[in-house]
């Protein structure tokens, strides 16, 4: 199992040289990818109390999710059998061949809910996966036709590591929605003399109300991202979301799960004390997760000005930087406006940073990241 688990990674990491059209390797590739979706959605339709979402259980249950999962199943299968005929190596081809029979014999497409205990916990396998797509087939494309640096792979240093922390910060949603909404929760308790201002925002144009959600959040963000590099205890939990070396839309992922719950719950605060409408924050909630891959993606273009009215991959790229000028700068997750008006601003004309990471030595593995706050000697 460890060589075919590590023959598999090396065939994901091979070479552009061996990954061209018409060698399987794509259809190994997006074979694998169907089959892994097939497999989780099978889970789902069977133990949706422990591994769905409550948000998504209309998606699952119309009529036409259950067709999808055949498709992706079956094309799972296309795609192995295409890829086993044209490449030599095959441990692509036949993982996903592996994957997809598992998922069939799950039950595939006609999986039927099993009769498990309810613990009122559930882990979001499906949010996992429509995150992982959607943020996958966006960036990923748009990395590969306009990247900064046209050599960095698809599957980069780390790549196994952020993509871990991706899984988790999904399949942990209803801990993560606990916790943040707590302070929040407990402030809306006492405030109730608030009801009238609360009506009065909610009550405006939806547009409006997701501006000044945008903004307010972004200053509580500002100097919460601040402290994080300011206070050493804090910089530990925030030097894991720093220690990528390579930057592209996976590496935003990598954040510590108590700065997940604490960032969370400082955004949430203004968002749900001024009273903004559902359908308003759950607009800004969709803008955030899209504009942090796009933030940390592997994109060209200097945008000088537009990087001084909204932040860019260049603007945040160097917030990210190895280089001594850039450390601690650019804190503003959306209007740079806040690095200029407190001092923090750098947006050196056409440069780009040269490295990504930190100086001390962050070690690898997720255990380990989320142990190392607690454990390092603070500097």
């Amino acid at each position: 199992m460890g060589e075919t688990g590590q023959g598999l990674i090396g065939e994901l990491q091979a070479p552009p040289a061996l990954r061209r059209f018409g060698s399987g390797w794509y259809a190994g590739f997006f074979g694998l990818l169907f089959a892994v979706t097939g497999f989780a959605m099978v889970l789902v339709l069977r133990y949706p109390d422990w591994l769905g979402s409550p948000e998504l259980a209309r998606v699952r249950d119309a009529s036409a999710f259950r067709p999808i999962v055949h498709v992706v199943i079956l094309g799972a299968y296309a795609l192995a059998v295409i890829s086993l005929l044209l490449r030599d190596k095959k441990v692509l081809g036949s993982s996903a061949l592996i994957v997809a029979l598992v998922a069939a014999l799950l039950g595939g497409s006609n999986a039927t809910e099993r009769d498990v205990a309810s613990w009122g916990i559930f882990f979001g396998l499906d949010f996992f996966i429509l995150n992982m797509l959607l943020a996958g087939f966006m960036f990923a494309p748009l990395e590969r036709l306009v990247p900064h640096r046209p050599d960095q792979r698809l599957f980069r240093v780390d790549w196994r590591e952020d993509l871990f922390y991706f899984l988790i910060s999904s399949m942990m949603v209803q801990a993560v929605t606990f916790l943040t909404f707590a302070p929040s929760t407990f402030i809306m308790s006492q405030t109730g003399n608030l009801a009238a201002i609360r009506a009065a925002i909610g009550g405006q144009p939806l547009v409006l109300q997701i501006v000044e959600v945008m903004i307010l959040t972004d200053f509580a963000q500002y100097w919460f991202h601040r402290l994080f590099h300011r206070i050493p205890f804090l910089w530990g939990f925030h030097a894991v979301h720093h220690s990528t070396r390579a930057m592209d839309w996976l590496a935003g992922a990598r954040m510590h799960f108590i700065e997940i719950v604490l960032l969370r719950g400082v955004t949430a605060v203004p968002m749900l004390t001024f009273g903004f409408s559902p359908v308003a924050l759950q607009i800004y909630i969709g803008i955030v997760y899209v504009y942090s891959s796009l933030l940390h993606a592997n994109v060209r273009g200097d945008f000088d000005r537009l990087g001084h009215v909204m932040a860019t991959p260049r603007f945040h790229h160097w917030h990210h930087a190895l280089e001594a000028d850039g450390v601690d700068k650019n804190f503003a997750i959306h209007f740079p406006v806040f690095d200029r008006l407190f001092g923090t601003f750098y947006l050196p004309p056409g440069r780009w940073p040269e490295n990504y990471g930190v100086p001390e030595q962050v070690p690898t593995g997720y255990l380990r990241q989320f142990l190392y706050p607690f454990r390092r000697k603070a500097g």
